[in-house]
């Protein structure tokens, strides 16, 4: 019997019940994926924290695994291609994936690049197609110059990888304590707090560049906020995955995997990030992992804001 967290209630993860299940036997355009990680993300939580439309109770949790195929339907092949008993593979904007066992669609699973874990492969989808859309929402070209908000945080972490892959420079802000993982992933880092704005002009003299380009928040702070305002005239060249609000206000662009057209495009990268880890130009840094049982705890330490790297759920 296989065994997954459910809300029975809206609240935060402490109200959930990890129980017994039976996953569904798959059908054409389906498979089961034995599951060897999860992935943790700040969105699970949220997903029910208080009613939504569209979201029925008890609701399974989890939006990413990595894992095995364990049954496939009928002519059914994934996203990657044809597929078998015994592939390993990943799965991304499923439901239920905080468990051992699960029944997917097969247009949401790909194969699992073999350069990385189960536990970072878990990991790799969402920050990496959000990543991806910001890139894309600003239109960056090689050669330019981005201003990234939270360059160390998960999200940013990405952005630094694909942006190097695209010949693309980045001042990233970060705590002083995380300089060296924006320069391990080819970021110029740069302190955020009282005198940012005096310091990326700093860096921008020390990189011999004349201007930013375009400026990606993954922060949401006022500051970030003030701050790409000041150097990015063209507000369709700045954009937020966090402060919504602030976006309405001054005019610039929001992210949201909630919006069509962004969605459609995170489904069209997906393929790509793939090859990208296959070539060894895109990791995950990870900080922790729990067992599976433990997933309230690994919600806390992703809720504290600064984890470090990506956290996985191990059955």
């Amino acid at each position: 019997m296989a065994k997954h967290w459910i809300a029975p209630t809206w609240g935060a993860p402490e109200t959930w019940r990890f129980v017994e299940y039976e996953p569904s036997a798959p059908v054409q355009g389906e498979v089961t994926i034995r599951v060897h990680a999860a992935g943790v993300n700040p969105a699970d939580a949220k997903h029910v924290a208080a009613p939504r439309p569209g979201v029925e109770l008890p609701e399974p949790i989890g939006y990413e695994v990595s894992g095995v195929i364990t049954a496939i339907g009928p002519d059914t092949g994934i996203v990657t291609g044809p597929a078998s008993v015994g592939d390993e593979v990943i799965a991304f904007r499923v439901r239920g994936g905080y468990a051992t066992e699960v029944t997917v669609p097969a247009q949401k699973v790909l194969r699992k690049p073999a350069t990385l874990t189960h536990a970072q492969a878990a990991n790799l989808l969402l920050v990496g197609t959000t990543a991806s859309a910001m890139l894309h929402a600003v239109d960056v070209q090689q050669g330019e110059t981005v201003l990234l908000h939270a360059a160390s945080g998960s999200v940013g972490m990405s952005v630094l990888q694909q942006a190097a892959v695209l010949g693309i420079r980045v001042i990233g802000t970060a705590g002083r304590a995380r300089f060296d993982e924006v320069r391990r992933f080819g970021g110029i880092p740069v302190e955020y707090g009282d005198g940012l704005a005096a310091r990326i002009r700093a860096a921008l003299a020390d990189a011999g560049v004349e201007r930013i380009d375009a400026a990606l928040d993954a922060a949401g702070t006022d500051e970030a906020t003030a701050t790409s305002l000041d150097f990015v005239e063209d507000r369709q060249r700045i954009v937020t995955i966090v402060a919504r609000k602030a976006a309405s206000e001054h005019g610039f662009l929001a992210s949201s995997g909630s919006q069509p057209e962004t969605a459609r495009y995170r489904d069209e990268v997906r393929e790509r990030l793939v090859e990208l880890a296959e070539q060894r130009l895109l990791t995950v840094p990870m900080a922790r992992e729990f067992r599976l049982g433990e997933a309230p705890a690994a919600l806390e330490i992703v809720a504290s804001g600064h984890p470090g790297g990506k956290i996985a759920l191990v059955p």
